[in-house]
């Protein structure tokens, strides 16, 4: 039975962590971005580029001779913005550049800490660098191309005799540290690094996003493969999924949300398991000098509404109320334009 239990086992327990949204990082500001993906759900070198397009913005992955980055290789950026954020919760500033232990790491995303397990994490650093992100937006009449990476470097600051590194260093892309300092993260349940499957993974980030402390989320199974970014033919996602559908019937393994099919419609159902957000969150009444900004931030618009919309999409009490709200304005007239 053991053997056939969906879940890796629990190597080093340990917290929470916070997870960025990738793309939500990049200039479209879009808190709906994880629709577009650019993580890789294969365990073999990946090397398709990618082309995706989504109300009148198109994002490239061009992945380097090692392959795009993979699901699981986002463990480092989440294991980087977790430390970070926490930082900032505790008052400090954060640093585009993060040094910390390999062990550290591989303990709090559930890595083994052999040899192996060293040997990993230096290939997904690999794939991490090499792979790039291109993107347009249309912002005030001119479209804008930018390009950037995952991560900008990583080092190797210090390596044992037997070739296993200690302390690594890893430099955060601009786009990636200036979604942290605007603390656009979102918490993964600590039981996300314990599932097998890169598919199981993506299904869980995007229940995550798109359901969060909603009741249910229905996606059709042509729109979630795009979604994920699956390579296999509609019929064989949908045996795919299906397993996964499965398996949580009999186990209730995945996280936060259960998974079911409902095949007369083609969806997939995720429906809240009640873990996520603890309740309201109750942001304090705003400085009422900020709605004149609010105003200039997303011009026509009715800020009033824009702030319900935020308080309802909010998972928890931002450091300084003000600016978050702000930043969701920017990026509410960023995606909608003028009403």
């Amino acid at each position: 039975m053991a053997d056939h239990y969906p879940l890796l086992p629990d190597r080093h327990p340990q917290g929470d962590f916070f997870v960025c949204d990738i793309l939500d990082a990049a200039p479209k500001g879009d808190v709906g971005s994880m629709e577009h993906p650019i993580f890789s759900l294969s365990t073999k070198p990946d090397t398709r580029p990618r082309r995706y397009e989504h109300n009148n913005i198109t994002i490239e992955i061009k992945p380097s001779v090692d392959g795009l980055a993979t699901v699981h290789d986002r463990d480092v950026l989440i294991y980087c913005i977790s430390s970070l954020i926490k930082g900032m919760n505790e008052g400090k500033e954060p640093q585009q550049v993060i040094r910390f232990q390999a062990a550290d790491l591989l303990k709090a995303t559930n890595r083994m800490t052999t040899g192996r397990g060293y040997a990993l994490l230096k290939a997904a650093m690999e794939r991490l660098a090499g792979t790039r992100i291109s993107t347009n937006i249309t912002t005030g009449g001119q479209e804008i191309f930018e390009t950037f990476g995952l991560i900008e470097r990583a080092r190797i600051v210090r390596e044992t005799r037997d070739g296993r590194m200690q302390e690594v260093e890893v430099k955060l892309s601009d786009w990636v540290f200036n979604a942290i300092r605007a603390q656009e993260v979102l918490t993964l349940s600590r039981e996300y690094f314990r599932l097998r499957k890169p598919l199981e993974r993506r299904v869980y980030e995007l229940a995550r996003k798109h359901c969060g402390r909603q009741k249910e989320w229905r996606v059709s199974m042509g729109v979630l493969q795009k979604k994920c970014g699956s390579g296999s033919t509609l019929r064989e996602f949908r045996r795919l999924v299906a397993a996964i559908a499965k398996e949580d019937s009999e186990y209730n393994h995945m996280p936060d949300y259960r998974i079911r099919i409902d095949e007369q419609r083609d969806h997939l159902v995720a429906t809240s398991r009640g873990t996520v957000g603890g309740g309201e969150v109750n942001i304090p009444p705003l400085d009422p000098e900020v709605y004149d900004m609010a105003r200039s931030a997303a011009p026509g618009w009715d800020v009033r509404m824009i702030e319900a919309e935020w308080r309802d999409w909010a998972s928890e009490v931002p450091r300084n109320p003000e600016m978050a709200f702000l930043g969701f304005c920017k990026k509410w007239f960023q995606r909608r334009g003028r009403p």
